[in-house]
């Protein structure tokens, strides 16, 4: 054979060899690519006209959370905030300039909205109740506002206002007659209350975790009242 027929030969090889290469399908077990599972979030939370809302503000931990619900189901968790300030350490409100924010189980309504105050926007929380007057709490004014500061009062900030206060009226002015606040002074755990038991407030707490226990069971509002200047919760 000649010169010239073998490298023909070999170059008609070479090709041979490399479509081969090119064009063989690789095994499944090479260079798979595995895609990455994406978990499916919700939608973000809505809340309509007409829903029903709900405030529970823990002091210990700077929370301020809103809860909605719809058609009367349960209700859920919609958005928390970080309070921005509030005043005289833990504890009741007892009397008029103590510099206290207070807690228990209160409640705003349409005339307690102050679109136009000085601390940017607020509404009164309702101090003091019907437990606060039996007991003979003084004091008034004591609001969810703006501004970030608090001499008594639960400051949040000025963006955060906004986004609370538009959906409280929007509730008051869609219905609703009343959005309870419920203040308490840390998450009312078992355990966070055993921590408590040397504190002079003990017994004042102890009135108030049946409410806090009979919703974080029932994602529902408990009946409350007043009855020998005690909390009944029901």
């Amino acid at each position: 054979m000649s010169r010239n027929g073998l490298l023909y030969i070999l170059l008609f090889a070479a090709v041979i060899a490399l479509g081969v290469h090119f064009f063989w399908p690789t095994p499944r077990d090479e260079h798979v690519f595995i895609p990455v599972e994406r978990p499916v979030l919700p939608p973000p939370k809505v809340i309509h006209p007409g829903d029903q809302l709900f405030i529970r503000i823990l002091k210990a931990e700077d929370k301020l959370e809103l809860w909605s619900s719809t058609n009367n189901k349960p209700y859920e968790l919609y958005k928390t905030w970080t309070i921005c300030a509030w005043s005289g350490g833990l504890g009741p409100k007892h009397k008029q300039g103590d510099g206290k924010s207070p807690e228990g189980f209160y409640a705003t309504n349409k005339g307690l909205l102050n679109p136009n105050s000085r601390y940017h926007l607020a509404f009164n929380i309702g101090y003091p109740n019907a437990y606060d007057r039996a007991n003979g709490y003084t004091g008034d004014f004591i609001m969810v506002h703006g501004n970030c500061v608090s001499a008594g009062c639960y400051a949040m900030t000025d963006d955060g206002i906004e986004e609370i206060y538009q959906l409280v009226a929007q509730a008051l002015n869609s219905g609703q007659k009343r959005v309870s606040v419920h203040i308490f002074p840390f998450a009312m755990s078992d355990e966070n209350m055993r921590r408590a038991r040397a504190w002079p407030d003990y017994n004042f707490w102890r009135m108030l975790k049946p409410g806090y226990d009979y919703f974080e069971k029932n994602r529902r509002l408990p009946t409350v009242v007043v009855e020998n200047q005690r909390y009944k919760i029901s």
